[in-house]
């Protein structure tokens, strides 16, 4: 069993996402361990790009801190690999196409496999264009992970059928849907995608703060990711945001533990 699939085994899966080298890579590193010994159940590393058009603007913020700090992509995986000396929890990267492309698309993949990263998002890939990434990424034994969004619609299921590791399910249009509105569209695109694919674990992107709110949109799923809440505290606190992010995800795991 991979470890992503481990992640799924237990309950539900908490996810939180770290911009890498915001403020610094050793806070990253802290942080990644901290949530490690907290209950997540994986973690997402965010690979700082100058033109993250998918994220919103508290992640765009953090990945400008990045790379002015200095972050590159080499950087980034030599904390990979040195984390996967400290811990086992599934480590999936998240960056863009043009990130890839610029390392080397075989040369990213083949260090990042043997850095110990479990899998790979491009955010800005759709779905038509993934088999310029996938069949590659399961030559390193990488899982290359989809996500679907409102928008997707009937393209959900599609999406869902060929999905390797999980599907990350967007539920926010704007951002300013009331929560009983999100709970709805979470557990619609989790009856499509588990309807599609039977077996395949979905896991719900939160953008608020609130542990109730998260664990209520994970009700339906199997699990949930959190970023801007943690690239939040990151930003507020710096390089002493490890036990703000820590409580934060102790409280997120406990209100997951009773949905």
């Amino acid at each position: 069993m991979s470890r992503i699939s481990q992640a799924f085994a237990q309950g539900k899966a908490l996810i939180p996402f770290l911009t890498c080298g915001d403020p610094d890579l050793e806070t990253t590193r802290a942080a990644v361990l901290a949530l490690a010994q907290a209950g997540a159940g994986m973690i997402q590393l965010g690979i700082p790009f100058s033109d993250p058009t998918a994220e919103g603007p508290v992640i765009q913020a953090a990945s400008a801190r990045a790379l002015a700090a200095g972050v590159t992509t080499d950087k980034v995986l030599e904390l990979v690999r040195g984390l996967r000396e400290e811990t086992d929890v599934p480590l999936v990267l998240v960056t863009y196409a043009n990130v890839v492309f610029s390392y080397g698309t075989q040369r990213f993949l083949a260090q990042a496999a043997a850095a110990g990263a479990d899998g790979l998002m491009l955010p800005d890939v759709p779905y038509e264009e993934k088999e310029e990434f996938a069949p590659a990424c399961r030559e390193h034994g990488l899982a290359f992970l989809s996500a679907v969004a409102p928008t997707s619609r009937d393209r959900i299921a599609m999406i869902a059928q060929e999905a390797e590791g999980f599907l990350s399910c967007a539920v926010s249009l704007d951002g300013t849907e009331a929560p009983a509105v999100l709970a709805g569209r979470a557990a619609d695109m989790a009856a499509q995608a588990k309807a599609a694919n039977p077996a395949l674990p979905c896991v719900v992107s939160f953008e608020g703060s609130d542990p109730a709110q998260g664990a209520a949109l994970a009700h339906t799923a199997d699990g949930v990711i959190v970023g801007p809440a943690i690239v939040t505290l990151v930003q507020r606190y710096g390089r002493e945001a490890v036990p703000h992010i820590r409580d934060y995800i102790v409280d997120l795991k406990a209100a997951l533990s009773r949905s």
